[in-house]
């Protein structure tokens, strides 16, 4: 027999009475206290379990918050008797969740019982002359508890209360499997939580009911149990592929030739291997301890080799870049003693870029420091050149228009018919050409010259032919030829006529294409 002797106060409901003013209710023996202090102990583990979930998930019947307050008000209020040795003291009230904490996160049909009025109360408990309350569960009657100082109609809405707050867990817990988003499992306990309570339990109402309703819950929470459960290995064996594939990655990245890479795109795919891998741990289902530490390992181990590889190009490359900016130093400092020789550190200063070029590199920033000093350096030598080559430029304006106006003069020598007189003209050009002198800078004097060539070169185009017209010896080999070709020519003339006479067509056209052939050399010869 399970015995209630506390009142508790729900510090969010105003409807509640007054219950430091209530007669204390009195246990009827000492036996049934400690199955009391177990059942107190089941109410208030539910709440604990209860408020894992949002607190928006449940919903405060208004009908059973009021209630209370409706039974009090019917009552006449009477004075409370000076307690009995024997009542027990009463423990702090249990409250209620507050309305606004257990509102659902989305709208769902509420499943509340109605409150339960006097007649209902009288249906499902009474009470006896010395206050014992006794509660209707079948055919049977189980007494809960005694409420010795107040009227039947206290007592009973006292352990009526309690039934409401029973049914009032039970309604939230209906409310949170319809409105969803909480994990089976969780609910399943919190129902077992609240089988325990209703069992027993120190109420007046339809307990059968609630517990009816309590192992439709049970039963269709255990199905969503199992099939979360699947859910979860399915997940869990997703999510262990995802990170061995993320593992295998790793593994073979530090497998490769790492002397050979380059080190910011494997250093990016690492990061990123690695920000994949927090990703699944922060988000990602929680994997089989055993099988989460083997990977992590594997992971690890292929991570640590990758770092280890990469201090060790890094420290081998900042050797490297040490040497060099020291060679490079030095080299600046060499280019920076050339300035005082002006031009005449130029050919030094060459040497010095050729040194440069196979001193290696010392790292982008030190580089770039140190190749502004030595073009600085080279600017300076080829400044004083530029000026000095301006300054020459300056002197040679004269010979310039000098030598552009004998250009103009040997134009004629195209003109001129005669080759005799043709040559004397540009002799006396090219005499005067040598006399004007050296022109700076070099560029404008080809230019000048390449145009005088080409005049020389047309008036000697025109002598070598006119050499091969009339050299004597050609000439006299041209004569001999000419008297050969007429001789040819006229054997073949009478071959042709004598082969037209006889008929003969076949000698008729060879001589007739050898007499063809003659004439042309001849034509050739006579020029």
């Amino acid at each position: 027999m399970s015995t209630e002797e506390h009142t508790p106060v729900n510090p969010t409901d105003a409807s509640q009475p007054d219950t430091e003013n209530a007669p204390t209710p009195v246990a009827d023996a000492p036996e049934v206290v400690a199955e009391d202090a177990e059942s107190a102990t089941a109410e208030t583990a539910a709440p604990a379990e209860q408020s894992e979930a949002p607190a928006e998930e449940a919903v405060v019947p208004a009908e059973a918050a009021d209630a209370p307050a409706e039974e009090a008000a019917a009552e006449p209020s009477v004075p409370a008797p000076a307690p009995r040795p024997s009542a027990m003291p009463r423990p702090p009230a249990m409250p209620r969740p507050p309305a606004s904490a257990i509102r659902p996160a989305v709208p769902a049909a509420p499943v509340a019982a109605a409150p339960v009025s006097t007649s209902d109360a009288a249906e499902w408990g009474r009470v006896t002359e010395d206050g014992t309350v006794s509660v209707r569960e079948g055919e049977e009657w189980r007494e809960v508890g005694q409420y010795p100082d107040g009227t039947p109609a206290e007592a009973l809405a006292y352990f009526v209360r309690k039934f409401e707050d029973i049914a009032f867990k039970v309604n939230t817990l209906e409310q949170r499997v319809q409105a969803g988003g909480s994990g089976a499992a969780d609910l399943a306990k919190q129902a077992q939580h609240l089988v325990v309570e209703v069992t027993d339990a120190a109420a007046v109402g339809d307990l059968a009911n609630l517990r009816a309703r309590l192992d439709a819950l049970t039963g269709s929470l255990a199905d969503a149990s199992a099939a979360e459960a699947v859910e979860a290995k399915a997940a869990v064996d997703a999510a262990i592929a995802e990170r061995t594939a993320l593992v295998e990655r790793s593994e073979a990245i530090a497998a490769q030739d790492l002397s050979s890479v380059q080190w910011k795109k494997v250093t990016e795919e690492m990061g990123a291997l690695f920000d994949a891998w927090q990703s699944h741990q922060q988000n990602g289902p929680r994997l089989p301890k055993g099988a989460a530490n083997q990977l992590w390992k594997r992971f690890r181990d292929a991570r640590a080799t990758v770092d280890r590889q990469r201090r060790a190009f890094y420290a081998e490359l900042d050797e490297t870049h040490k040497a060099a900016r020291d060679r490079k130093s030095r080299l600046v400092e060499r280019a920076e003693a050339l300035a005082p020789k002006g031009v005449d550190g130029i050919p030094a200063y060459r040497g010095l870029l050729d040194e440069w070029k196979a001193a290696g590199r010392a790292g982008r920033k030190a580089d770039d420091a140190l190749w502004a000093r030595f073009k600085a350096a080279g600017d300076a030598l080829y400044s004083a050149r530029a000026e000095q080559a301006a300054a020459t430029e300056a002197e040679s304006a004269p010979r310039i228009e000098e030598r552009t106006a004998l250009l103009d003069q040997a134009k004629a020598v195209a003109d001129e018919a005669n080759l005799t007189k043709a040559r004397a003209l540009l002799t006396r050009i090219q005499r005067q050409w040598d006399e004007v002198g050296r022109i700076f800078p070099r560029e404008k004097e080809r230019a000048l010259d390449d145009r005088l060539r080409v005049i020389e070169q047309e008036l000697k185009s025109r002598e070598d032919v006119d050499w091969k017209r009339n050299n004597p010896e050609t000439k006299a080999r041209a004569g001999a030829m000419s008297e050969q070709l007429q001789q040819a020519i006229a054997k073949l003339e009478a071959e042709r006529d004598a082969a037209e006479k006889s008929g003969n067509a076949k000698a008729f056209k060879d001589a007739t294409e050898a007499l063809e052939a003659r004439r042309a050399w001849l034509n050739a010869l006579d020029g």
